[in-house]
């Protein structure tokens, strides 16, 4: 995996955060929470462009899919 170091400025109550999670799970460290974060607002995007693709659908197509052709 490719990576890259950023500098960020965060407010104090997210790093207390950032450092209380790291010490209660083990296996990570800040990078690893700010990472596992992103992770998760990355498939919240994700899911709710699924939501705005899957609204899009016209359904009135289901009718054509029995009409043979393949």
């Amino acid at each position: 995996m490719n990576t890259s170091k950023i500098s960020i400025t965060i407010p104090s109550y997210l790093l207390n955060f950032i450092n209380f999670y790291s010490k209660s799970h083990n296996d990570f460290n800040r990078s690893g929470v700010i990472q596992k974060a992103l992770e998760l607002l990355r498939e919240q995007e994700l899911g709710n462009a699924y939501k705005a693709a899957n609204a899009e659908i016209d359904h009135s197509f289901d009718i054509t899919s029995g009409d043979g052709i393949k």
